[in-house]
């Protein structure tokens, strides 16, 4: 059964840093597109980084030079590390298939950047 179980979030200042990590239960994990999205309140889901089996990286133009995604193929997890962050970057980040997600879609992990 795919599962993506995120965690790492939490309440920071403007500036700060955090990294988010996702395990993924998913069969070849090390050939997967995976993706980062976020999910403000009253806005769409948008994506915020993918990376390719690989390793090849994309990011979301607001996020460029802040943010930086990698993955552990021996622990089926990908990772997002968040620095600078600004008051914008609040909102729930999931993980899922890049670049476009599929079902399911885990709890996600609620990040919340203070002024």
């Amino acid at each position: 059964q795919v599962q993506f179980v995120e965690s790492g979030g939490g309440l920071v200042q403007a500036g700060g840093s955090l990294r988010l990590s996702c395990v993924a239960s998913i069969r070849s994990f090390s050939q997967a597109t995976m993706g980062w999205y976020r999910q403000a309140p009253g806005k769409q889901r948008e994506l915020v980084a993918t990376i390719t089996r690989l390793a090849n990286t994309n990011y979301g133009d607001s996020v460029k030079g802040r943010f930086a995604i990698s993955r552990d193929n021996a622990k089926n997890t990908v990772y997002l590390q968040m620095n600078s962050l600004k008051p914008e970057d609040t909102a729930v980040y999931y993980c899922n298939f890049g670049p476009v997600g599929g079902v399911p879609w885990g709890q996600g992990t609620q990040v919340t950047v203070s002024s």
